[in-house]
């Protein structure tokens, strides 16, 4: 269950992308979700007493400087999409939820027109920098979705760097405030990219690794639960009640970031946190089948970020080469 031992906190990291009126699809269906069944996916929430949290607070959750909720949620949006203004925002409001939109801040007040790849598909509105800003002062947290939407892990170091803070200060410059929080397009990074993200002054990035966020996670590669246009309610339920099993890719990431700083859990830290049942092995139970914790660690680079490029453990190219490993529903955002 999400969040139910507070002393290895578990959240539910939700991406959700458009939210409105849309005919069936059968393609990219984890990129909408029905108005209806998003209206009653918030009611479901607050009646079973989830505490739906800001990225922040999940943060300090995860770190161990507060006490996690029972029943822990986040609720996060990629691409700031027009109807999320109009038809999400106000459902959350009506519940007092908070939650975070990813902007891409080339993109403001345009049309996503990476759409346009496929000419039968409708192409949105993004929200325009006032909506923006308004949205903002409505209590959402506004993070970057970089500036160009691009696949981080194929661009140079230098475009990298560029996609990153020139995203988070042109953001900055719109809000007044703080941009603290990342969202990778198209689940596009690898060990450079959370470096980089790291060297730009982002506190979490998030990815559509599947999986619930807990301490073997790396604040800069955090997994979510990608919800899907065809989701029922009682599908949603069982989700949050008892959390997917991580994947395949998310439990190679954690290994592969295990050394880095930054670490929910220090190298150096007892990886039970005082608890003898677990004092050998702090992953969640439903992964422990899966195999093995590394019996070393590799030395950490104190001029870690400086250190070249390692290629990725698992997503080669993002989700176009990830079929194998990634399931179909998180397979399809864009």
């Amino acid at each position: 269950m999400i969040g139910a031992l507070t002393e290895h906190p578990a959240v539910g990291i939700l991406v959700y992308h458009q939210v409105g009126d849309f005919k069936p699809m059968r393609r990219h269906r984890a990129n909408y979700c029905d108005r209806r069944r998003f209206i009653r996916q918030m009611a479901l929430l607050a009646r079973l007493g989830y505490r739906v949290l800001d990225l922040d607070t999940a943060l300090d959750c995860l770190a161990g400087a507060q006490a996690a909720p029972a029943r822990a949620v986040v609720l996060t949006f990629d691409d700031a999409y027009e109807n999320f203004a109009q038809q999400a925002l106000p459902v959350l409001q009506d519940h007092g939820f908070p939650a975070t939109v990813y902007a891409i801040s080339g993109w403001l007040g345009r049309r996503a027109e990476w759409f346009a790849a496929e000419p039968d598909r409708p192409i949105p509105d993004l929200m325009s920098a006032q909506r923006l800003r308004e949205v903002h002062a409505a209590g959402i947290t506004i993070g970057s979705h970089t500036a160009s939407h691009t696949r981080l892990h194929r661009v140079s170091r230098l475009v990298l760097r560029q996609e990153l803070r020139d995203s988070k200060a042109a953001l900055e410059d719109i809000l007044g405030d703080e941009v603290r929080h990342l969202s990778y397009p198209y689940n596009s990074f690898d060990r450079a990219t959370v470096h980089a993200a790291a060297r730009a002054g982002y506190a979490s990035a998030t990815t559509c690794l599947r999986g619930l966020a807990t301490v073997a996670d790396h604040p800069l590669a955090l997994p979510r639960l990608a919800i899907s246009f065809g989701d029922r309610l009682l599908a949603y339920w069982w989700r949050l009640l008892l959390g997917p099993k991580a994947a395949p890719a998310l439990v190679e990431w954690r290994r592969h970031l295990a050394d880095e700083p930054g670490h929910f859990r220090p190298l150096d830290a007892d990886p039970g946190h005082g608890d003898p049942e677990s004092s050998q092995d702090a992953r969640p139970a439903n992964e422990r089948d899966q195999g093995p914790m590394p019996s070393t660690q590799a030395p950490r680079d104190p001029d870690w970020t400086s250190r070249p490029p390692a290629p990725h453990p698992t997503i080669p190219d993002g989700y176009s080469a990830a079929k194998p490993i990634i399931p179909k529903s998180t397979d399809e955002h864009r």
